[in-house]
């Protein structure tokens, strides 16, 4: 798509300052957006470690860096009835199923003797199946929701993506076996917030109508789990541009912990938006 016609979001989520690689991820985002339109969206859905504050002092460094946004900005705290509305229509599908699996429990089912080595994927530690024979129907307050990967992947045909970055291949395509093996079962809804990462992005991509996906490539291997829900939930399909990730000295990512590297810092120490950009290399 011709950069004029390009609609591009910054995705941040309000529980720490901004640092060098938020700075990174934002220039990107609305660089690629050229002459077409760069939106801003809070990613608030984690109400537990979101602080106002947090939200405040994004606006404030991303316009200290020189971006400006279309205006309403979303927040996904008010989005609750969107994600519920999606997740009817997977449930109705038939791929969603209750589970009440703590992390501890995984872990430990994980260990059995008789089981494999542990697999780790984009969502973490692959779900070894242990609810996936319950009802939705059987869904309690107490739940997550997972998606059944087998039965949504049977839902949809062949899928793929266009990858626009420097990083990857320009065609991206599923594998179904890597899907089920290696993603697992992932959760859609999570019992404290209705929904998950992956649910919310996809409905809030579609319904800010972004036409190209820029992020940091540690979230690439998440774009498979997206392109499906995108299918199942008959979603525009994006583009997606990875980008190369900020990090430190020692070659490990930037956190929010490090607040040494954080955007305020850098401003209290009397730098300039074009000495963010010089260090970014950009």
């Amino acid at each position: 798509m011709p950069p004029e016609g390009r609609v591009t979001r910054f995705a941040p989520s309000p529980t720490g300052p901004l640092h060098l690689g938020h700075a990174y991820a934002a220039f990107v985002a609305a660089e690629r957006a050229g002459a077409g339109r760069f939106l801003l969206r809070i990613e608030d859905i984690d109400q537990s470690r979101c602080r106002a504050h947090f939200e405040a002092q994004i606006y404030d460094d991303l316009r200290w860096l020189g971006l400006t946004w279309a205006e309403p900005v979303m927040r996904q705290s008010t989005r609750a009835s969107a994600y519920r509305a999606a997740l009817a229509r997977l449930a109705a599908l038939g791929v969603l199923y209750p589970c009440r699996c703590t992390r501890a429990d995984i872990r430990a089912a994980l260990s059995a003797p008789q089981e494999n080595a542990p697999q780790y994927g984009p969502d973490g530690l692959v779900y070894p199946g242990t609810c996936r024979a319950r009802s939705i129907a059987k869904a309690g307050p107490d739940d997550a929701l997972r998606l059944n990967m087998r039965q949504a992947l049977a839902h949809v045909g062949a899928l793929s993506f266009t990858e626009a970055g420097p990083l990857h291949a320009p065609g991206q395509t599923i594998d179904p076996d890597w899907m089920i093996a290696q993603v697992g079962d992932v959760v859609l809804s999570r019992r404290d917030m209705g929904t998950s990462y992956h649910l919310s992005v996809v409905v809030d991509d579609a319904a800010q109508g972004i036409t190209e996906v820029t992020r940091g490539d540690d979230l690439f291997e998440a774009t498979f789990i997206h392109l499906l829900l995108q299918a199942l939930l008959e979603l525009q399909r994006p583009s997606y541009y990875h980008h190369r990730l900020i990090r430190d000295e020692c070659g490990k990512r930037l956190a929010k912990r490090d607040d040494a590297r954080a955007i305020s810092q850098y401003r209290k120490e009397g730098a300039t938006p074009q000495d963010i950009r010089l260090m970014l290399g950009l």
